[in-house]
């Protein structure tokens, strides 16, 4: 007879659970770590780009330039008429077919072309026709859209097949390129928008090289017309949200230029620039949450678990900004001569980074659940009361102190009226892929 007790038998299962859980933890902080690093990477290099860009090109200049392209990052969505929402949801649940879907993404992107062309033309005759010449604006926009979507492209595919660390490097070298031509083009010996467009666009064009080369999964690429067709509907939701969510993230720097002139959006482009870096690693935390919720729709069903989710990114936010204040209070000129005018201003959109990050995160819950249509109509709402809240401050003629404060206020009622269409929108089934 065995001399084993019943209980012992039953003992080493409670500490294999404890220890697949805790493999599991390990996991998830291995993963973050890798997406992280890449974060870290994006965020140094991002600053000395910034630098070495703001402070080369006049303020007015600078402030076309970073409106120019903050219209190529919503212009670029527009590629492939959204079809890289499938790519990723393929990539994240059935990397078997990605050969499929990058055939489909390929082929959407082509006949989107005209489309884009078409809505490239009219956004510089709106926003950009006495201000910006049209071969520099539109080499601004190829950069954004046509080499650095496909990158990005890229970088969402080794994300969703779990390979951050890859996705990481990727983002890190794509950054690196970039400042090292905004480096390069502090020391040629003509230094205006036009010079530094076509850096812009070269810097793009080799990372969209590394990327295709070196850092796409193999897949043997089979067109599949029928398949696309049926993820249409979809991606046309997806395409058409992400162009509504950068045109309400966008929209202050577009109005800005149109009401204030290229002076006034150079200073706030600079603001709004270092704002963005505290989103950095906020994105990567998102990232990761959209991939579990595309698994398990169910996780965000406690209250408690979505306001202490959105207390971290709004404190995270926040500090980060509050740190980056009190260090060019201290040291106006620390990051350039450019940069120092726009400096003291920082501290006064104290609150605007977590709200704005509020407002992205929420926008990336009812993707991850499969709520396209819903989000779409959510950010076409939010882009209009953004529009609108905007134009009243800007028509009051305010100094650019007062405007940077009442900002806080605009992006609080953003938030608001963000989060009672989010919750409400989740309180339906989450669509499954």
């Amino acid at each position: 007879m065995s001399s084993v007790t019943p209980s012992e038998t039953i003992e080493p299962k409670p500490a294999s659970l404890i220890s697949a859980v805790l493999r599991g933890r390990i996991g998830v902080l291995r993963d973050y770590a890798s997406a992280i690093s890449g974060s870290a990477g994006r965020l140094v290099f991002s600053l000395i780009y910034f630098i070495a860009l703001a402070n080369t090109l006049t303020i007015a200049e600078f402030g076309l330039f970073a409106t120019a392209s903050a219209a190529g990052v919503m212009l670029s969505r527009i590629l492939a008429f959204g079809y890289i929402t499938a790519l990723y949801r393929t990539a994240t649940v059935r990397p078997a077919l990605i050969g499929v879907f990058t055939a489909g993404f390929i082929f959407m992107a082509l006949i989107s072309l005209p489309v884009l062309g078409l809505a490239s033309f009219a956004a510089h005759a709106l926003f950009f026709g006495g201000e910006m010449a049209l071969p520099v604006f539109l080499t601004v926009i190829a950069a954004e859209a046509l080499l650095w979507r496909p990158v990005e492209a890229v970088v969402i595919v080794n994300n969703g097949m779990g390979r951050f660390g890859r996705a990481s490097v990727l983002v890190i070298l794509g950054t690196v390129l970039r400042a090292v031509a905004a480096s390069a083009f502090a020391f040629m010996p003509v230094r205006d928008l036009p010079t530094w467009s076509l850096l812009y666009l070269a810097a793009n064009a080799v990372s969209l090289l590394i990327a295709a080369g070196f850092f796409y999964p193999r897949c043997r690429l089979r067109l599949r017309p029928r398949v696309y067709l049926r993820r249409l509907p979809d991606s046309l939701y997806v395409a058409g949200a992400e162009i509504l969510f950068y045109l309400q993230m966008e929209m202050d720097k577009l109005l800005v230029l149109a009401l204030g002139g290229a002076q006034l959006a150079g200073i706030y482009a600079m603001i709004m620039r270092l704002v963005d870096l505290t989103a950095i690693p906020i994105r990567t935390f998102t990232m990761m949450l959209v991939q579990r919720l595309m698994r398990a729709p169910e996780l965000l069903a406690r209250t408690i678990r979505r306001v202490g989710l959105e207390a971290a990114v709004f404190v995270t936010s926040t500090a980060a900004l509050a740190v980056l204040a009190v260090i060019l209070h201290y040291y106006p000129t620390l990051l350039g001569k450019n940069v120092a005018e726009a400096a003291p201003l920082l501290g006064l959109a104290l609150f605007v980074p977590g709200l704005r990050n509020l407002v992205e995160y929420q926008a990336e819950l009812l993707f991850a659940r499969g709520q396209t249509l819903l989000r779409a109509i959510n950010l076409a709402l939010l882009a209009g009361l953004k529009a609108v809240l905007l134009a009243l401050v800007l028509v009051q003629s305010l100094e650019v102190s007062q405007l940077v404060i009442v900002l806080n206020a605009v992006f609080a009622l953003l938030y608001v009226a963000s989060a009672l269409l989010t919750y409400s929108a989740m309180r339906l089934p989450a669509k499954t892929v």
